[in-house]
């Protein structure tokens, strides 16, 4: 019974600490975590802009590509509530994330796991060879960072 106290508390604290933001300790801290989450969002970027070819026609549909973009932004998607956790808002830094997504960690997170839904649902379609469902499907990615980027970051 002790053993499944502890555990279900540690689950708690575990579940919860992505849902509140810590606010950074300096200037240097918030810079840094500003660094590490545009790094990050490079990254996605890159393996976007190829999805987004194809599904624009201006490239060939391949499933390698299409499975190993979408593998990478699904690893990249697990990253980036850790990354967002720091709230940098209250220092002078140089980034497009709006102030929102510490003051609604919970609605943010949802709308990371939508981009990690959607690029698992790729990855499968991807791995399976349904070509017939490769431009919705990337639809979906674009979509869900459509979606993030509509409410939390600054144009």
């Amino acid at each position: 019974m002790k053993k499944l106290l502890v555990s279900a508390l540690a689950s708690t604290i575990l579940l919860t600490g992505g849902v509140v933001a810590q606010e950074a300790n300096s200037e240097k801290q918030a810079k840094s975590a500003v660094q590490f989450r545009q790094a990050i969002l490079q990254l996605v970027r890159s393996n976007v802009g190829a999805l987004g070819a194809m599904a624009k026609g201006a490239i060939p549909m391949d499933a390698q590509t299409i499975e190993t973009n979408a593998t990478r932004i699904e690893q990249l998607s697990l990253m980036m509530d850790d990354y967002f956790a720091l709230d940098t808002s209250s220092f002078d830094v140089e980034t497009e994330a709006l102030p929102k997504i510490w003051q609604n960690r919970a609605d943010f997170a949802t709308k990371v796991d939508a981009l990690t839904d959607a690029s698992v649902n790729l990855k499968t379609l991807a791995m399976k060879g349904d070509e017939s469902a490769y431009k919705d499907a990337i639809g979906g990615v674009l979509r869900s960072c459509k979606g993030c980027h509509d409410t939390y970051k600054a144009e």
